[in-house]
């Protein structure tokens, strides 16, 4: 029986474009799949912010920061905390992930076109010691154009490698079984949805009018993870993050809904790693919603007042911006699956970012004008538009109003305004103490000791409770599903592994898929700006291992 092609590439994202670009480069014949209309190429990486983890970049050291491979390892290994067995490969993928970031991962982007915006941000700052959780630096790169440019190189190789005959496209194709018809699995088979012209995004049809059953000499998948889908985000989550919130909002559209790791578990494939997830706490209901469900993550600065659902702030160090998992832990103790920011409009228009490529429109557009504007905006236009019309965001001259809307949006009124003025007033105090013993105020005045912060992420320091400052602002912040940092197990040619620990031949996994390298290349968290990265590191490998694979 005569191949369809050398290799067949599962999920038409970041990770499955960037694989076949480089079986293109090898001059293999690729069939891509993707159960998705067209429109939806280049799957999640389109509405990401652009994030990109890089060590001792240019950009880093114009803001004269100091970096280097042996602090961002340290950074790595501190912040996955690897402690099983199954942690051999994802370790192994660490280790060569930072490499990459240290090494050629800027250059080799640089020479495909992309380009970053010049100031680093820093994101989970940590908090603990040195050798703990947590960047010791900034090291969140920006991508010009956010996501849509990261993308667009990669479509641009993969659609070249359509016009020479090396290509087919073939969308609105959703995989249903992966199985041998020699010693190796070879043969890709599965439905043929209705054709759907829908936004991307969307809901798609799912009606489904044939067939089909293909055979190449090696499989690639690059399917992405489970965010979409709470049902199994339930079933997976981890009781050290005690019981999974009642209720969540989407960072990802439903059909992220893990099911072709289902399909490769039944192959033979072996799934690592199921409980170690990367879901947001600073989620909002999107008041333009693309998908069912969809929330917003705020990017946030150190400023923000950060209260459980009965008012009381969050437990040193979980600040705005420091570590997502240790506050997602201590929220879900507290009997909520919500918390709130309180601050003022000084801090909003200063701190407040937005993810998504959609809600950066002058980066995403590469406007440098639009990026001047928004730096002189009260408040930047999107983030308006959330205080105008975003559910969860109450906007009032002083604390009474503020606590009645505050009250008026939960199940019970949990906020005493009396308690939460002595709060909000011995913050205040703080601030006009230089000496202060409150370590956010410390943080927040460490942080403009960095210039990037200073100029366009941290306000500077003053009392909320200043009506010059206002008015005064609250934001519910929901639990936001987004990555799945188990997966298929990878050797460090992305070749999936069985449950006995051989490679199942004729397949190999990339991308969120394979926990972004070997089944879980980040362990328990994330240093963030590492997703993107990791589906383009690991998409890379495993088309130039399966490239070498095939004859």
């Amino acid at each position: 029986m005569a191949y369809d092609a050398d290799v067949i590439v599962i999920g038409a994202g970041l990770a499955g474009l960037a694989a076949t670009a480089e079986l293109v480069d090898a001059g293999r014949k690729v069939i891509l799949l993707d159960q998705e209309p067209e429109q939806s190429i280049g799957g999640q990486a389109h509405w990401s912010f652009g994030g990109l983890f890089f060590v001792d970049s240019p950009e880093q050291r114009r803001l004269r920061i100091k970096d280097s491979h042996a602090l961002a390892l340290q950074d790595w290994m501190g912040t996955a905390g690897f402690d099983r067995p199954e942690d051999h490969w994802p370790r192994r993928w660490a280790e060569a992930y930072v490499d990459f970031a240290a090494g050629e991962k800027r250059s080799w982007l640089h020479g495909q076109g992309v380009r970053f915006f010049p100031v680093v941000g820093w994101a989970e700052r940590g908090g603990y010691d040195a050798t703990g959780h947590g960047n010791s630096v900034p090291r969140f790169h920006i991508t010009w154009g956010t996501g849509p440019g990261l993308v667009a190189p990669f479509e641009r190789r993969v659609r070249e490698g359509v016009a020479r005959g090396l290509v087919e496209l073939r969308f609105r194709h959703r995989v249903t079984g992966l199985s041998r018809s020699a010693g190796s699995v070879d043969t890709v088979t599965g439905e043929i949805l209705e054709p759907s012209g829908i936004e991307r995004g969307q809901a798609s049809s799912r009606e489904v009018t044939g067939a089909f059953e293909l055979r190449a000499q090696a499989v690639i998948v690059t399917s992405g993870g489970i965010g979409g889908n709470h049902d199994l985000v339930r079933a997976n989550w981890p009781e050290r993050l005690g019981t999974p919130p009642e209720r969540m909002i989407s960072g990802v559209p439903a059909h992220v809904d893990g099911a072709m790791l289902g399909i490769a578990e039944e192959a033979g494939a072996r799934l690592i790693n199921r409980d170690r997830m990367w879901h947001y706490t600073e989620g909002i209901q999107n008041w333009n919603p693309i998908w069912d469900k969809h929330g917003i993550r705020i990017l946030p600065g150190p400023s923000s007042l950060w209260l459980d659902a009965r008012g009381n702030r969050l437990p040193v160090p979980l600040f705005p911006g420091f570590d997502t998992l240790g506050t997602l832990e201590h929220i879900m103790s507290t009997g909520y699956d919500y918390t709130w920011f309180v601050l003022d409009q000084k801090i909003i228009g200063k701190e407040f970012a937005l993810s998504g490529s959609e809600q950066n429109p002058d980066l995403t557009g590469k406007s440098v004008r639009d990026v001047i504007g928004r730096a002189r905006a009260d408040v930047p236009a999107p983030v308006k538009a959330f205080m105008d019309h975003g559910a969860d965001f109450v906007v009032e001259k002083d604390l009474a109003a503020l606590v009645r809307g505050m009250n008026a949006l939960t199940k019970e009124p949990l906020i005493d305004e009396a308690a939460l003025h002595r709060e909000i007033v011995a913050r205040d105090r703080e601030i006009a103490n230089p000496f202060t013993k409150d370590l956010q105020v410390m943080s927040i005045r460490g942080a403009r000791k960095y210039l990037g912060d200073k100029l366009i992420r941290t306000a500077s320091p003053h009392r909320i409770l200043d009506p010059k400052a206002g008015p005064l602002i609250a934001v519910r912040l929901n639990i936001l599903t987004r990555k799945t940092l188990g997966g298929l197990e990878t050797d460090l040619s992305s070749r999936v592994l069985t449950e006995g620990g051989e490679a199942l031949e004729g397949v190999f996994a990339a991308g969120e898929a394979a926990g972004f390298g070997g089944g879980g290349v980040h362990g328990y968290r994330s240093l963030e700006g590492t997703f993107l990265g990791g589906c383009l590191f690991s998409g890379r490998t495993a088309g130039r291992a399966a490239a070498g694979a095939v004859g």
